[in-house]
């Protein structure tokens, strides 16, 4: 008996159909009969068979790993499947940012160069204002005649010089509060975080997470490195998106902003990067470990 006979005659003795088993799995139809036929070539590749076996036993209770070693001549082999690493977006990401640094540093003595020259020209500017408002000031003293008498009011000096006091020291409260004001909004102003509920057991693994402080506008980005099988869904089972997803396709960007919960079935794991709103999702579970992986992600806006 072929493999593809055994799980098939396991799942009707436990009568479950193939719709059925599509829900509880989330793997297509066509798949599952492909398999039961032992049409392993049609699958999206050859990981993604033993995958789905596994995933397809689980279902109907048999041991996929008794199963696979049973029936290990039989099932495609998975050597250098996919050698591309889990992290290359990021080491692109940061050898970017080191790359951008130096630019920066090197600029810093030229700046330092013209905040000094500004800095003397502007104290210039200052003592010439100084000497020539001296200098006509005392002009209309010199041209008053002998016999006028100018009389100065010291109170009037010392009026004028506390309402410029009080409205540079009015300035300089309301500049502080807004500096203030500033400040505080930013710090209310919270970047989306990822909480890992449950880390997933058994195989393939299903973990939850939590998203807080994600906004109004929630947009979920993924981007692949290599082939990557994907089946994305939203809380009440709607698919948004369920095929083979490539490097040609990435990114790929989903406004999830209205729904409450995210699921993903991910196929080849250390291909694929998940982000939402800028923040990236780090794997619960080793994906070089577990390359097949089920995530659901529940979208808490309350702060």
């Amino acid at each position: 008996m072929e493999i593809g006979e055994r799980l098939k005659e396991a799942r009707e003795t436990k009568d479950i159909s193939l719709d059925s088993l599509q829900e509880t799995t989330k793997i297509q139809k066509r798949y599952l009969v492909a398999i039961e036929e032992g049409n392993f070539q049609i699958l999206p590749g050859k990981f993604y068979a033993r995958a789905f076996i596994k995933e397809y036993a689980n279902a109907v209770g048999l041991n996929p790993n008794e199963l696979l070693e049973e029936y290990k001549e039989e099932v495609p082999k998975t050597e250098d499947e996919h050698d591309a690493p889990y992290t290359r977006i990021q080491r692109t990401r940061k050898e970017s940012n080191t790359e951008k640094s130096p630019a920066i540093f090197s600029l810093m003595p030229t700046i330092i160069v013209i905040l000094l020259v500004i800095g003397i020209i502007l104290a210039a500017l200052f003592f010439y204002t100084q000497a020539t408002s001296g200098g006509d000031e005392s002009s209309p003293q010199e041209e008053q005649n002998d016999n006028e008498i100018i009389i100065n009011n010291p109170d009037d000096n010392d009026q004028d010089n506390n309402e410029d006091a009080e409205e540079e020291s009015t300035e300089e409260i309301e500049g502080t509060e807004e500096t203030e004001s500033e400040e505080a909004e930013e710090e209310e102003q919270s970047e989306a975080e990822f909480s890992l509920v449950e880390e997933g057991a058994g195989s393939p693994p299903e973990s939850t997470f939590d998203l807080t402080n994600a906004g109004e506008e929630i947009t979920l980005t993924l981007e692949s490195s290599g082939n990557t099988w994907l089946d994305v869904q939203n809380g009440d089972g709607e698919s948004l998106h369920s095929a083979e997803f490539t490097e040609d396709d990435s990114p790929m960007e989903f406004d999830i902003s209205d729904e409450e919960r995210i699921y993903l079935s991910i196929g080849n794991a250390p291909d694929l990067t998940v982000t939402i709103n800028g923040e990236e999702l780090e794997y619960p579970i080793d994906p070089s470990v577990e390359v097949f992986q089920k995530i659901w992600i529940d979208i808490n806006n309350e702060t």
